[in-house]
């Protein structure tokens, strides 16, 4: 017998294991495209067999060991990349610019991964699981990380990759794409237009596909962030967490691995974490109390978690009511300050849609809405090097001086 099975988020219907297997044949009959997708299937896992495994002993520590092999949908961890995913920093702090606080933030800083962005956990879960199914070529869409980052993997496993991308997506992340050696396909249209070609394609020419949330198992990738933090700060909860939410997989993916942690008797109760959106596209918040989903269409500045049509709101929705989830909308205007300040306060550049998370930590602090001795961690999901043309409106270069003393003292006076 299998270790996990699925279960469907809308109708609760039960499905064992199938590769590949991505919605729920029931629910997504329903499924329209201005409206996120029913039927999306979340892996759950036989925790009383795994209690009773490890029974008088460490649960967590045992987890670790097998670097939670028990609570991943996958047999071997000989079949994950060999380039180093997750694990990634974790930076302390009790005050920043000159502002002493009475309480602990931390910043995860999953830029630090091998194509510079949290999507990797997710990728390289699909990766692996491809290769122990011996299916050769994987297909995603993506505003820009998510294709990076299966290319980056793809070709550390010798596997094909087919990434959709919009056009308009930032050149590093084409970049990434082409270099790693994908058959990179430029759209004519929004994440959400290349979003269902690539399902349409895959379907035709039976690719696995790692679209968000249709692939159960991208959840499953970004849930191990949520182990790292609990062991980092010596198997003690953090207070809160914010963020970045776009399709709303990062943040299941989150709430995800506490409720394994949850489930196993690990820790008594799950950390409040705050869904931070780009206010000029923020489609997830905005519908989390509408009896009928409506989508607004709207650009930011935060590329990465600007989505029309959250394929994983259903979840997202579940988790971040079921546990009391809070949620916190940032301008651009915000965002790029947070990615100012983060910047020249930690020496971490991180992207607009990473800096939204660190926006929505400044808002709240600003409020008041941090008490005492909390400890806050912040998760920064991608690199600023990604982006850089979000910043250029704010950059102030100084003209170029002639090379001798008194052209630079006369420039630079106040330097």
């Amino acid at each position: 017998m299998s270790k996990y099975y699925f279960q469907c988020i809308n109708c609760s219907k039960v499905y064992e294991p199938k590769i590949p297997i991505y919605l729920c044949p029931e629910c997504e009959k329903e499924n329209t495209k201005d409206k996120p997708p029913k039927g999306i299937l979340k892996t759950e896992y036989h925790y009383d067999r795994i209690w009773q495994k490890y029974k008088g002993k460490n649960l967590f520590e045992n987890l670790m060991q097998k670097n939670f092999l028990d609570i991943l949908p996958i047999e071997s961890l000989e079949n994950f990349p060999p380039l180093r995913i997750g694990q990634t920093p974790l930076y302390r702090y009790t005050g920043l610019e000159g502002e002493d606080f009475n309480f602990e933030l931390f910043l995860k800083d999953d830029s630090q991964n091998p194509t510079f962005s949290y999507k990797d956990r997710a990728s390289s879960l699909v990766s692996a699981i491809a290769r122990e199914q011996s299916i050769s070529t994987i297909a995603t869409a993506s505003t820009g990380n998510a294709g990076s980052s299966i290319a980056g993997i793809c070709a550390s496993q010798n596997q094909k990759a087919i990434v959709f991308v919009p056009a308009s997506a930032p050149i590093a992340k084409l970049t990434q794409i082409i270099l790693y050696g994908a058959r990179f396909v430029p759209i004519e249209g929004t994440y959400d237009q290349a979003f269902d070609l690539c399902m349409e394609a895959s379907k035709k020419f039976g690719w696995l596909n790692r679209n968000t949330a249709y692939n159960p198992f991208t959840i499953e990738g970004k849930k191990t962030a949520s182990f790292e933090l609990y062991h980092d700060l010596g198997q003690i909860l953090p207070d809160r967490i914010f963020v970045p939410t776009g399709d709303g997989v990062i943040i299941s993916g989150v709430y995800k691995g506490f409720e394994d942690l949850l489930l196993l008797g690990i820790i008594k109760k799950i950390p409040q974490i705050v869904a931070v959106q780009a206010q000029n596209s923020s489609n997830l918040v905005r519908n989390l109390d509408s009896s009928s989903f409506l989508s607004v269409s709207g650009s930011t500045v935060a590329d990465s978690i600007a989505v029309d049509v959250p394929r994983n709101f259903y979840m997202a929705a579940d988790f971040i009511k079921r546990f009391n989830g809070e949620t916190c909308l940032v301008s651009d205007e915000e965002i790029l300050t947070g990615a100012a300040k983060l910047a020249r306060t930690t020496g971490i550049f991180s992207e607009p849609a990473s800096a939204a998370a660190f926006a929505g930590f400044e808002k709240f602090k600003a409020a008041g809405k941090i008490t005492k001795k909390e400890k806050v961690v912040v998760l920064l999901t991608g690199s600023g090097l990604k982006d850089i043309k979000a910043h250029e409106k704010r950059l102030n270069m100084p003209k170029p001086v002639k090379p001798n003393i008194d052209s630079f003292t006369k420039v630079f006076k106040n330097i």
